[in-house]
């Protein structure tokens, strides 16, 4: 009998070597000799009758598969942390010092984890707990993610002496329900949580600015806009025995990249968190002193050479040229300061300082280069030297044209929404089946709609937004080595101005509360003009940052440069 429930199994028992097989009742072999039990099981379904009743038994044979004793389980917060490995990675590629990992980004990640009570604690805060995946299971059920419950410590809240900036970013961890129903709720409490997509490019942002690399705020936006970093699609990236399904798996998953003021503020709310001292000093030869990142941005705007002493002149009046990130005088935390923003600005004020750009000034003083093109310069056989704004318009006016179509065509070619979400694995081949189908006909779609045309090649990415210069594929020619004198005068041995009128609008600050800190910008933008206009949105295009953001920081040098004349008429318009 036992011979026959065996099966014929003939191998020797691993404890006393006999083969002496035999079937428990509950169906799991053991050796006849030394009752020593084995992983090899007989199922057997007794056929049972029943008045009313039937029941077909079925009698299987074979291995069991194991279930797992100890389930491994990992928390949100290494989620994050294989995202900001992958980008720490992306930025070393793309020309980031190697010791800004180790030295520079992880120390801080270290010490969020700690001020955050997710770990480095003795009393962690409640955090959203998964099972790992077992990737090669046949089962599907197996292989589902579930939302565990808390930690069960004796810290279930936070702190109720926190700072009101500390309240507004970070909140108790809250454990959602199975199931897709939750998702819209799960979200919620995901967004008011310690950690998320967008945090992971402000602590980027703060590592970037503490270890003083080239990269500012604006170009970390546009290097996870081209996918140069991953954040859109970084959920793809983690491993498959962590990825997640269903409403679980919207944690780590956008659709959409921060505007810069959104990520400013989230930076700054994390080093007042961290409770970060004093920034390393800027130093001059540094890349994200106004000094070096105007030269880089009167470049990308094909401006002359001759501009930049001008620049820094400006910059050493409006008391800019010692750059720091040390506490402000409301606050005793330290203060990002916006260095790409800053810098822009300077170069704005420079040309209006210089071109007037009033409509009229501007347009008089091209008229003077063309005169001089015309007349002197050409007898010496050096036309289009002399510096124009009128051709200097009209040339980036059909560049930016260029760049803003092709930038539109490639946002809207742009996959923005993540890897098909579905509510179980069972699930998962009709979704991928779906997901095919329509990769296959935006594949053949786009073959149809280009025409045979060749394919461009990916670019590698760069700081610069134009390409100038006499090369294949430039925008334009360039006008650096362009001067200006038409624009300077020489008085005895100093370089004047031919422009002795300066414009600008009220320079009073609003100290209502209820005011936003862009009030005026946006209360002057109609009375501005055109030309003034035209060079704000022009900046803003290379940086992405709104005309009001960059405007504000224009008259926040002018009233530097202009402080005591504005004190001086509130003083007469008091008497």
């Amino acid at each position: 009998m036992d011979e026959e429930l065996t099966g014929g199994y003939r191998e020797p028992c691993g404890q006393c070597g006999c083969v002496a097989w035999a079937v428990s009742d509950e169906g799991r072999f053991f050796c006849g000799s030394c009752h020593n039990v084995i992983e090899r099981t007989h199922e057997v379904e007794v056929l049972t009758c029943a008045p009313g009743s039937s029941q077909v038994s079925t009698i299987s044979q074979g291995s069991r598969a194991k279930r797992p004793e100890r389930v491994c389980r990992w928390v949100a917060c290494e989620g994050f942390q294989f995202i900001l490995m992958r980008q720490a990675a992306a930025l070393i590629d793309l020309g980031v010092a190697p010791s800004f990992k180790d030295d520079v980004l992880w120390p801080l990640w270290r010490r969020f984890l700690q001020m955050s009570r997710q770990a480095y604690t003795d009393n962690p805060v409640r955090s959203a707990k998964f099972k790992v995946q077992a990737v090669d299971s046949e089962s599907g059920s197996a292989a589902e993610s579930s939302y565990l419950s808390a930690s069960e410590t004796d810290g279930e809240t936070w702190p109720t002496d926190r700072s009101p900036s500390q309240a507004g970013s970070h909140s108790d961890w809250s454990t959602g329900s199975q199931g897709s129903s939750a998702s819209p709720k799960l979200r919620r409490k995901w967004q008011r949580g310690a950690m998320s997509m967008t945090k992971t490019l402000a602590l980027i942002h703060v590592a970037l600015v503490w270890s003083r690399q080239a990269l500012t705020l604006s170009d970390l936006l546009r290097l996870a806009n081209d996918g140069a970093i991953p954040y859109v699609h970084a959920y793809q990236d983690l491993p498959e025995e962590m990825k997640l399904d269903g409403a679980e798996a919207l944690i780590f998953t956008v659709q959409s990249i921060p505007t810069y003021r959104a990520l400013h503020r989230e930076a700054q709310t994390l080093v007042n968190f961290l409770q970060l001292p004093a920034f390393p000093r800027i130093r001059r030869q540094d890349p994200l002193h106004p000094a070096m990142l105007s030269l880089r941005y009167l470049a990308d705007a094909n401006l002359p050479d001759e501009l930049h002493p001008w620049l820094y002149e400006l910059m050493e009046r409006s008391g800019m040229a010692d750059v720091t990130c040390g506490p402000s005088e409301a606050s005793s935390r330290p203060v990002l300061p916006q260095y790409d923003v800053r810098a822009a600005a300077l170069a704005v004020v420079t040309i209006k300082l210089l071109f007037g750009l009033d409509d009229h000034t501007e347009w008089d003083l091209s008229n003077t280069a063309s005169d001089l093109v015309t007349g002197e310069q050409a007898a010496r056989g050096h036309p289009g030297m002399v510096f124009s704004l009128r051709r200097w318009y009209r040339l980036l006016h059909a560049a930016q044209l260029r760049k803003q179509r092709a930038r539109d065509s490639a946002t809207a070619r742009k996959q923005w929404k993540a890897t098909p979400l579905y509510p179980s694995r069972k699930l998962k081949s009709v979704v991928m089946k779906k997901r095919r189908v329509a990769e296959q006909l935006a594949l053949c779609l786009e073959r149809f709609s280009r025409r045979a045309a060749p394919r461009a090649r990916p670019t590698a990415p760069s700081s610069l937004t134009f390409c100038w210069g006499g090369a294949d594929g430039a925008d334009g020619p360039s006008l650096r080595d362009s001067n200006l004198d038409a624009v300077v005068t020489q008085k005895g041995e100093v370089l004047t101005p031919v422009n002795t009128t300066y414009w600008h609008p009220p320079l009073a600050t609003c100290n209502s509360r209820k005011c936003s800190s862009l009030c005026a910008a946006a209360a002057v933008e109609a009375t501005l003009p055109r030309s003034f206009l035209w060079l704000l949105q022009f900046f803003c295009f290379l940086l992405q940052v709104s005309p009001a953001h960059l405007h504000q920081e224009v008259m926040n040098i002018e009233r530097r440069v202009f402080a005591t004349k504005v004190a001086q008429a509130n003083r007469t318009e008091v008497m």
